[in-house]
């Protein structure tokens, strides 16, 4: 149920910057989805639709790019997807890990009219 209000934040961001370039129309907006951010894009999509109805977002696309879970191992430097169940350097096999992507939840960009 998170979703609800993390697509708040978004719909209220877009049209904040919307009005800012004085734009009469949201056409579509890119948005940055990291794997480990918790949020389902579905559920991001329906909400935004409901939200942004009687806007000028209303019937904007919403696109989703999509960020793997990544890390860097902290013994050897080497950059790996991170796995579903063992969070542990695919070269070394070290489990001194750092998190460098998966997190992401961001606007990247807005189209207007």
């Amino acid at each position: 149920m998170h979703e609800m209000t993390i697509t708040q934040s978004l719909v209220d961001i877009a049209l904040e910057e919307a009005k800012k370039a004085n734009a009469k129309k949201i056409v579509s907006v890119d948005v940055v989805l990291g794997e480990m951010s918790g949020a389902v894009d579905q559920c991001v999509e329906l909400y935004f639709q409901l939200m942004t109805k009687d806007t000028i977002a209303e019937g904007a696309k919403l696109n989703f790019r999509k960020v793997p879970n990544r890390a860097k191992c902290r013994k050897c430097c080497n950059i790996f997807n991170i796995g579903d169940i063992f969070w542990k350097c695919d070269k070394c096999n070290s489990y001194e890990i750092e998190i460098i992507s998966g997190k992401e939840l961001y606007i990247e960009s807005i189209e207007v009219d």
